[in-house]
């Protein structure tokens, strides 16, 4: 089992820690969601654990061996950026057939077929420019550069943004299938929690550059709870646990609660305890603290 180690990361930019001593395993064979708010360090972390940025501190090693400048590590990685028609890369005055064709020279198990069929399924006009291209158009060339590379761990950043409900069912499903054929390991960053957290093995929250939780993603959820109810019986039945996102209501008061080994919520309260998304734990774990 192949793992990608990322041990005390440390990026700065302009003096400002963009990451702070992340430690972080991957093990291949798995789908993680890495998810977190804006700014929080997403990008900057998967371009570090891929060698296309150097950390200011720490290392990031692929069984064993370093990544950075390292060419037999680096053919199992494939981190395919999120495209921006404003950016000032050299990518966006390329043609989507000369960006492709670039990739296919750097990514050593490029799939042409693959690529092919993508392009004629997402109705590509590969005599574009990148800086031409709509949103929607632009994550589906993210997507065909993560599919067609073959790469053992595949990193995507937002790959539906722009994509319409219908695109991105398609692209769960096209990915579902990759990973079924093949067993990639895949690592996903998006702002769209609630339709991809099915797909993810695992998840990864990521607040203010360091890692607040990596746990299986059902584990996570049969442990987590929101109770609400009179503030008086919300105290009683939550006695000795952490609350998150607490919101008051007059006498009502509603929180999130991750229960650790041992613990249980209270029994006889006057309470309403539900199952939260994975979208409300992340916003009551990212949103307004704890109590």
């Amino acid at each position: 089992m192949s793992k990608l180690i990322g041990k005390g990361i440390v990026k700065n930019y302009g003096g400002k820690a963009v990451l702070e001593d992340v430690d972080l395993e991957l093990e291949s064979g798995k789908i993680y969601g890495l998810i977190g708010r804006n700014g929080a360090g997403k990008t900057t972390l998967l371009s570090v654990l891929t060698a296309q940025n150097p950390a200011t501190k720490g290392s990031v090693s692929f069984d064993g061996e370093p990544v950075w400048e390292n060419p037999r590590v680096l053919e199992h990685l494939c981190f395919s950026r999120e495209l921006n028609q404003l950016s000032g890369s050299n990518a966006n005055t390329m043609k989507v057939k000369e960006y492709l064709e670039i990739a296919a020279a750097y990514l050593p198990h490029w799939d042409k077929k693959l690529a092919a069929r993508l392009v004629k399924e997402f109705d590509l006009d590969v005599k574009k420019k990148i800086c031409k291209l709509s949103k929607g158009m632009l994550s589906m060339v993210t997507i065909l550069v993560a599919l067609a590379s073959k790469a053992e761990f595949t990193f995507l950043d937002e790959p539906v943004a722009g994509l319409d409900v219908v695109a991105r069912e398609r692209f769960y499903e096209l990915l579902v299938e990759e990973f079924s054929e093949t067993g990639r390991t895949f690592v996903i960053s998006t702002h769209i929690i609630e339709e991809a957290s099915d797909i993810f093995e695992e998840v990864i929250i990521v607040d203010k550059g360091r890692i607040l939780l990596k746990e299986n993603t059902q584990e996570l959820l049969d442990r987590s709870f929101y109770i609400s109810g009179h503030e008086r019986e919300v105290d009683k039945a939550a006695a000795g646990l952490t609350l998150h996102h607490v919101e008051h209501m007059g006498r009502s008061k509603s929180a999130v609660v991750l229960l650790k080994p041992g613990q249980t919520i209270g029994e006889g309260y006057d309470v309403s305890v539900q199952r939260p998304s994975l979208q409300k734990v992340f916003v009551a774990l990212c949103g307004n603290g704890t109590e």
